[in-house]
């Protein structure tokens, strides 16, 4: 028996996966967007079961708080400050070898999610936020890629399956984000490690049996609240005045969006430029030097000044922290980093 073949053996005993099963799981790509508490559960199932290709892309960077309950990490990687991506993509290629793992460092936005889904057969959600997600939903019912919502929070987590074009989409469900209303988050209502973790299985079992040609999706939306030890599934129907189902693709046109995004948890403001191109870390750290706190390296640079640190990507991207002041994150942006 070969090393690959011993590798999948109690994989293809399963009646639901076989050896033809295996084959198609190892000639397919999935794309998990997000590699936080969720997308670190899914890459590190697909990557075991032998997913041929497995994209990760993730725009954050890893720290202790993270440890948590995003399992791929560990205290060298917030040493090291490594952005979750390139750490996921070390971690998980000691894990299996045999197939092509790819972490990218980049927030997905609708400038670039077309060019990162080209190859897809399937896509994952990792994410934190609403925005990204009706975007992945645009760029599924665009393209006929499958894809798996998931999301957790607290004790509760929700997952459900979009096939283009058959079942119910994300915005037949959660027609528009919400505007002028609280809305939990990991910072507020906090999570605790049991919610991602199944969430993220279940979401993982799902993209398998898409890609081997399953009968058995799921077509309902399913919630689980770990701490009441609760699981419920509720029927979803399409819609009929939904825009992506009817092949409105307002948040890949951009009609929807914005350049400055809280992220989760973290007090931190996201500040996205579209139109920034490739930054040179070396020379942004001589310009900032005598103006603050400067250090780097090839992934990012960390600026602090006054009471705010800011974090700044290759491509432009920077994390604005201690603020969930979007508008004083881009006015900080726009001074230090340039517009």
């Amino acid at each position: 028996m070969s090393v690959i073949t011993d590798r999948y053996s109690r994989q293809t005993l399963f009646p639901g996966i076989g050896e033809e099963g295996q084959r198609k799981l190892g000639n397919s790509c999935a794309v998990v967007i997000g590699c936080g508490a969720l997308g670190t559960i899914i890459a590190t199932s697909l990557v075991r079961a032998g997913i041929g290709k497995v994209k990760i892309i993730d725009r954050d960077f890893i720290e202790y708080h993270n440890l948590q309950r995003q399992l791929l990490f560990d205290e060298e990687d917030v040493k090291n400050q490594l952005p979750k991506a390139i750490a996921a993509e070390r971690h998980l290629k000691k894990v299996n070898s045999s197939i092509e793992i790819e972490g990218v460092v980049a927030d997905v936005n609708y400038t670039n999610i077309e060019k990162f889904v080209g190859d897809a057969d399937i896509i994952l959600d990792g994410l934190d936020n609403l925005e990204t997600r009706y975007l992945i939903n645009d760029v599924s019912l665009k393209h006929n890629i499958p894809w798996v919502y998931g999301g957790a929070i607290a004790a509760l987590g929700m997952t459900m399956t979009v096939i283009p074009h058959e079942t119910p989409c994300f915005r037949c469900v959660a027609s528009s984000p919400t505007k002028g209303e609280t809305v939990l988050t990991c910072d507020t209502a906090g999570v605790i490690s049991p919610a991602p973790f199944i969430i993220g299985s279940i979401q993982s079992a799902e993209a398998i049996k898409i890609l081997v040609g399953a009968e058995t999706i799921n077509r309902e939306l399913i919630q689980i609240d770990v701490w009441r030890a609760e699981f419920s599934r509720f029927k979803v129907g399409r819609r009929d005045d939904c825009p992506a189902c009817q092949g409105e693709y307002e948040f890949l046109e951009a009609r929807f969006g914005t350049r400055a995004t809280s992220l989760c948890g973290q007090n931190a403001v996201q500040v996205l430029n579209p139109e920034a191109g490739k930054v040179s870390l070396e020379e942004l750290a001589a310009r900032l030097k005598p103006l603050g706190e400067v250090s780097y390296n090839e992934f990012m640079l960390r600026f602090r000044v006054d009471s705010h640190e800011i974090v700044v990507f290759p491509d432009g991207r920077a994390i604005v922290k201690n603020t969930n002041d979007e508008a004083l994150a881009r006015g900080l942006y726009a001074k230090y980093i340039g517009v």
